[in-house]
């Protein structure tokens, strides 16, 4: 009998269990990275709704103005007091505080809308729900650059279309976390979740090529081809996303089934650790659920979940998912370290073209350093934390480490190209780890928390506290950006160097407790049930 083909060999290595996994942690993947791929057009095309055209010879202008009537694109007459470039309502003096409000429309819709979302996610169809948030972001992400083809410069309207996809966009993350933590037991989240949250910079480093292609030339399709690939991400999503691994017989959790085997070898799993109260829980479970490491929960910390008719139990109310032990401090500290990184992803484009002295595509195409440095500091976030088993540590320490290196960011990065790309990847390492751990890690731990009970029905609700928490930060982040980069981009570094350390704060106590709880210690898990 022939051997079999290497390619064989490899394929029959996996059972269909683990093919199933990999297909759904590369489709939500590049779900959510079309959701961000869809955000960074605003701060690519910031520069070119605002320039001059002092650099440009009279002769390059007048040929721009040629080539738009022979493709009949529209065109915009400079200023006549000035050569100015810009878009109305962009072209006035105040365009920094008005393009701040652009962001501040998104994110304060993206940070309501995120509590509500939650909720709403647990009692419907995960595919469903994704599925038509994903087809309204592509619309009305498109909608902002029609704006462009129909010479549109009513500001009102820029803010109307950044606020309802500011709301739609909040179907995405309790979504596709809900989603992959149904088919990930919580063996090595960190490192698995740390290399699925790459998809925000991947997501951010397309969506500033995509835009950056057509920014200087026609700016309206920057904003429309990332609509349209959102757009045709959701149509994937109807027709392929599996919200459960028990919706086709698939093991809820990485444990082979008895027997399992393939056509090479025996499938070799992590054991499932099942809790009892003669069972020790493991250090970081430990930490979170006992008072000082040696005595049990407080009573007021325990989860009252309410029983239901049925056999499955009923989705946690929004107050019960406060009471899970750790969500309040780290839902706060989200709030700063997502102020930190929402501010990079809206200004540092603008930021590096003050700087730098180059134009929007090149800063564009520069600023995505700083989302490759976040990759890497995601996933060593991840793998740091699984090894040590303290996620609240590891995000201290990063952050930490993030204060002073924004302080010599904006130090250096006055000094040439060079200095500014090693920052970038510095800064977008520390910025990011932290955010990272906490949406992805954190919140599945914390929604598959022991006090549940094994209510799955709890992971989207703490997910959008924590996330739309954090949101709150996200769009205060931007809109101070706006209000202090005036007075000198100075004063925005020391603004973020503030929120990094008050992340820090909001952790010192989770912080405490890990470090001083004994990996060891065992505990009684206190749970009750309402009849």
């Amino acid at each position: 009998m022939a051997p079999l083909p290497a390619g064989i060999r490899f394929i029959i290595s996996f059972s269909r269990d683990q093919w199933y996994r990999a297909f759904i942690f590369i489709l939500t993947f590049l779900l959510y990275a079309s959701f961000h791929l869809s955000r960074k057009p605003i701060s690519i095309v910031k520069g070119e709704l605002h320039r001059y055209c002092t650099a440009l010879h009279g002769e390059e202008v007048e040929f721009k103005s040629q080539s738009q009537k022979a493709s009949g694109t529209p065109s915009h007459r400079p200023a006549d007091n000035e050569t100015d470039c810009s878009w109305a309502p962009f072209d006035q003096d105040n365009y920094q505080q008005l393009l701040g409000a652009l962001d501040y429309s998104f994110l304060c819709a993206y940070a309501i809308g995120m509590y509500l979302s939650g909720i709403i996610g647990e009692r419907l169809p995960i595919r469903y729900y994704l599925t038509f948030g994903m087809l309204a972001s592509g619309a009305f992400t498109a909608l902002f650059g029609l704006g462009y083809f129909y010479n549109i410069h009513s500001f009102g309207f820029y803010v109307v279309t950044q606020i309802i996809n500011g709301l739609v966009q909040t179907t995405g993350w309790p979504s596709v976390v809900t989603c992959l933590s149904n088919w990930f037991g919580k063996g090595r989240r960190g490192l698995i979740m740390g290399v699925w949250n790459s998809h925000t910079s991947v997501g951010n480093i397309l969506g500033s090529l995509i835009a950056g292609y057509w920014v200087s030339t026609c700016w309206g399709l920057s904003f429309i081809v990332p609509g349209a690939i959102v757009a045709a991400m959701g149509i994937v999503c109807f027709l392929f996303l599996i919200e459960h691994p028990k919706d086709i017989a698939c093991s809820s959790s990485l444990v082979a089934p008895k027997g399992c085997e393939n056509g090479t070898q025996r499938v070799r799993l992590q054991k499932q650790i099942f809790m009892d109260k003669n069972k020790s829980l493991d250090p970081e479970m430990q930490c979170l659920l006992l008072s000082d490491g040696k005595h049990p929960i407080h009573q007021n910390h325990i989860v009252v979940l309410p029983a239901d008719s049925g056999g499955s139990m009923a989705a946690i109310s929004f107050t019960g998912a406060l009471k899970i032990p750790g969500v309040i401090e780290f839902s706060l500290c989200l709030l700063f370290a997502k102020l930190v990184s929402y501010t990079f992803l809206f200004w540092l484009p603008l930021y590096i073209t003050n700087v730098d002295h180059l134009d929007a595509r090149q800063a564009g195409e520069l600023s995505t350093l700083f989302d490759v440095g976040g990759i890497f500091g995601g996933i060593l976030a991840g793998v740091i934390s699984d090894r040590l088993e303290k996620r609240a540590s590891t995000c201290g320490l990063m952050l930490l480490l993030a204060a002073p290196t924004l302080y010599i960011f904006s130090t250096i990065s006055k000094m040439g190209l060079e200095a500014t790309i090693a920052m970038l990847l510095l800064s977008g390492a520390l910025v990011s780890g932290p955010y990272a751990l906490i949406t992805t890690a954190v919140s599945a731990d914390l929604g598959t928390h022991k006090s549940l009970k094994g209510n799955s029905h709890a992971l989207a609700t703490v997910t959008a506290i924590i996330d739309g928490t954090g949101s709150v930060g996200a769009a205060l982040g931007p809109l101070l950006a706006g209000l202090l980069s005036p007075s000198g981009w100075n004063n925005v570094f020391y603004m973020l160097m503030f929120a990094d350390a008050c992340a820090l704060l909001f952790l010192i106590r989770l912080i405490h407790k890990e470090l001083s709880c004994p990996g060891s210690a065992t505990g009684d898990q206190v749970l009750s049930k309402e009849h």
